[in-house]
């Protein structure tokens, strides 16, 4: 095959992406996470969907979420890039009772999902390990650590959690 038809294919693939603009591209929620105003249960729930744009052929970017015992919200943690270049924390908390929305037009799917007694017990334990978290004010595309560096080692700190990213979880390693 001649180089001008793969530089067709390419910007080919590129330009079939749906997610090429981040301001229209779906945030709503994927409706796999559990009701928090009818789930009164302690929560835990770890979410991937694929990254934004081009990226999301190659890599995944995975976020946090608990909701304590009688909780009406989850509490989400992520790791994002662009908070850096902003002068903000890589490191992200927010309070939301959709913790399982598309990550900019891409649908989440759910890695992990405790709920019930151990999960009220590993939530204070995953806050002391967020505390913790050595690259809270950091993010490097690629080798890490990233957004997929972040749960890799609250899974490595609580190994009770059971956490295993994906394959396409670029940045999981950094944490090794």
């Amino acid at each position: 095959m001649n180089k001008y038809i793969l530089v067709l294919l390419f910007f080919g693939l590129l330009a079939g992406c749906t997610n090429t603009n981040w301001r229209e591209a779906s945030r709503e929620p994927a409706g796999i996470a559990a009701d928090p105003t009818t789930e009164k249960h302690a929560v835990i729930e770890v979410y991937a969907a694929d990254a934004f744009s081009w990226r999301g052929w190659f890599a995944v970017h995975t976020w946090i979420a608990v909701k304590p015992q009688d909780a009406n919200q989850y509490t989400v943690y992520e790791v994002v890039g662009w908070r850096v270049r902003s002068g903000l924390p890589a490191l992200r908390e927010y309070q939301t009772a959709t913790p399982d929305r598309y990550w900019y037009g891409a649908k989440p799917e759910k890695l992990l999902s405790i709920k019930g007694d151990k999960a009220n017990q590993l939530i204070p334990q995953i806050s002391e390990a967020i505390a913790r978290y050595p690259w809270a004010n950091e993010y490097t595309l690629f080798p890490g650590p990233n957004s997929n560096t972040f749960p890799q080692w609250i899974g490595q700190q609580i190994p009770e959690l059971g956490l295993k990213l994906p394959f396409r979880a670029i940045g999981s390693g950094y944490a090794d």
